[in-house]
């Protein structure tokens, strides 16, 4: 006799799930998103020698001016941990749709409508800004190398020998900063949307904001040049009011809405005045009637 299979519990239509199953579902969606970065990894270790070569730009520019930089790899092994570890940053990039993916599945079943469209909207803003911030971060990267790489004596026999892992490191965390910040306005704009940050208060911290943007971008952008400090600070300030203008228009909506909620809950006034009766003009009339 064969054994029957077991009927599997159909999905509760508002969301609810047990502790297990949150488990099992937390599993599948980490399951997915490790096998989507592993596979995606073995394709980041044949792009592996593009990307190395597309690294090496600010040291190709640093040497087109006259300085001594040379990259290296200080230990035996350390080509293939430095490949490996670019294989799998190349994975992790390339599987970020889907891991965004694997997210937005796991939290939305416990999501009403309105907040499934905040999340979604989210996602969907923060996934170009936080590459858009990566690709400033590269840039500043391509002008902070050959800069700092000024500061070392030019005299014979003085090299500026670089280990590799220390400069792909230095460049991730940089890219990840900028990435990051970028994707801040987002974050903002979705506390205002569930109610927790109003919009005049993010506008009440304008001044703060703007100096914390410059004070960031002269700090990871250490170029001599001002316009490059406001190059990069710019687009900051500029999405943080972006944000504290989408978080008031909303407030005022929001407002807006309950105060027509209040006007048809409202109860309808009562006359409650008596009304005079005619009286019967004569006694015979009375009768007849």
């Amino acid at each position: 006799m064969a054994r029957e299979k077991k009927k599997r519990r159909p999905k509760d239509p508002e969301g609810r799930m047990s502790l297990g199953e949150h488990l099992t579902e937390l599993r599948d969606r980490l399951v997915w998103c490790a096998v989507t970065i592993l596979v995606l990894s073995i394709v980041g270790w044949f792009l592996y020698p593009t990307v190395f070569d597309y690294l090496q730009k600010p040291f190709r520019e640093a040497r087109a001016l006259g300085l001594n930089a040379t990259l290296n790899f200080d230990g035996v092994g350390k080509g293939l941990s430095v490949q490996l570890a670019m294989s799998a940053y190349i994975g992790l990039i390339l599987a970020s749709p889907m891991v965004i993916f694997q997210i937005w599945r796991f939290i939305t079943p416990g999501l009403h409508r309105n907040e499934r469209r905040y999340t979604l909207g989210f996602f969907g803003a923060a996934i170009p800004l936080f590459f858009i911030g990566c690709t400033a971060g590269y840039f500043m990267m391509n002008k902070a190398v050959p800069l700092l790489m000024e500061f070392t004596p030019q005299i014979n026999g003085v090299d500026q020998i670089i280990s590799y892992s220390d400069y792909l490191t230095l460049l991730v965390r940089t890219v990840l900063a900028f990435g990051i910040a970028f994707t801040l306005p987002v974050v903002l704009v979705l506390l205002n949307f569930i109610g927790i940050l109003p919009g005049r208060t993010m506008l009440k911290a304008w001044r703060w904001v703007t100096l914390v943007c410059f004070t960031f971008t002269a700090v990871m952008v250490p170029t001599p040049d001002p316009f490059t400090m406001i190059f990069m600070a710019l687009p900051m300030v500029g999405l943080y009011f972006a944000a504290v203008g989408i978080g008031i228009v909303h407030d005022k909506r929001v407002a807006a809405r309950q105060d027509d909620d209040l006007d048809d809950d409202r109860a309808s006034v009562i006359d409650d005045e008596v009304e005079a009766i005619d009286a019967p003009e004569s006694i015979d009339e009375a009768g007849e009637r």
